[in-house]
Formats: structure tokens, sequence, C-alpha cells
């Protein structure tokens, strides 16, 4: 099966990455901080704006907007993961199964992730209430505020949300994909 990908230089996606399995590696400050540094060392070399993120223990959600004249955020998410594979702790490594091992890959994420592409501020603005209240609707904390993996904390300072959004049921028709 052939899966076609946007490709918008410049343009702001939404995307979902998923654990092997689902496994819980990123339960951890550990685990999340590895994953800081591999944003870290791809941004440096291959720019992106990290519009909002959350960092659940077997996924993530996050909206990137690339440069004007860069449409390849699969290049970036290959090298994110790779960094990561590269410095987790070996206790997050399993035995790969036949395939990967023929291909030389650990066993830590999905194979493929899934992207939108954002259309409108209005389109970004539900993307961005779905990642941040994305903890909430999976029971791991009663109110964004309390996660500690999420960009949430960095929109209340900046004003967008007030400290309490999100402590009650949300409905999100449409946005995301775990």
């Amino acid at each position: 099966m052939q899966y076609r990908r946007a490709v918008i230089p410049g343009g702001t996606f939404f995307f979902t990455l998923v654990t092997d399995r689902r496994r819980p590696i990123l339960a951890s400050d550990e685990a999340v901080n590895v994953l800081r540094n591999a944003f870290r060392s791809v941004r440096q070399s291959r720019p992106f704006e990290i519009d909002a993120i959350v960092v659940m223990p077997d996924h993530l959600h996050c909206i990137w907007t690339l440069p004007p004249d860069d449409a390849d955020f699969s290049t970036r998410w290959r090298l994110i993961k790779t960094w990561f594979s590269k410095h987790c702790p070996d206790t997050f490594r399993r035995t790969p199964d036949a395939a990967r091992l023929k291909k030389g890959e650990q066993a830590l994420w999905q194979h493929r992730y899934w992207e939108h592409q954002i259309r409108d501020e209005t389109d970004f603005s539900r993307h961005v209430d779905y990642i941040h209240y994305n903890p909430v609707k999976h029971g791991l904390a009663q109110s964004p505020l309390e996660w500690p993996y999420s960009s949430f904390g960095r929109y209340v300072k900046a004003g967008v949300y007030a400290s309490g959004w999100g402590s009650d049921s949300m409905c999100f028709e449409g946005v995301g994909h775990e």
C-alpha cells in the first residue's frame, strides 16, 4: 500500500506517534528527557517550531510548523525516533520481531505515524485544545495543568488559556488519532 503524505513547505501539521505495541515507555521523567533531547538535537540541524505538544506514556501528539522553504517532516521524525532509540535506557528495548531484526530496527515505535495538515486558525485551535486535554481524556490528570509533559503551561503563561481550562468534560469531534 502506498501512503501519501502532504508536501507543503512551511506547513503546519498535527502528528500522532505511538510506541510499539503501546508499551508505556514514555511514562518516566527519564524517558521524556531523552525525547526532549532527541527533539533538541534534530532541531539544531533541521529547524521547526513546536507549536503544541503532549507526551503520554504510550504516544505523543504535537503540532509543528516547518520553515518556509521546507516540507520534510518525515526525515525529522525518522531522526527523532532514531536518536531516542539510540539514547534511551536499555530497559526500554525488547527483542524485535523477525522483520525488525532483518532491518536492524528497534521495537520502540510503531513504524508509521499519523499526520494532518492544519488548514486554518480554527483547525489549529481545535488541535491545540485536543493536545492539551489528552491527559484528562486518558484519566492521567484531573486538569491539563496537572500533566507535566505538555505545552499547556506555556499557553497559560501566554494568556491563551486560564489555568483551570479543561477541568470539565470536553468533546473534540473529528480531531486527533490514537
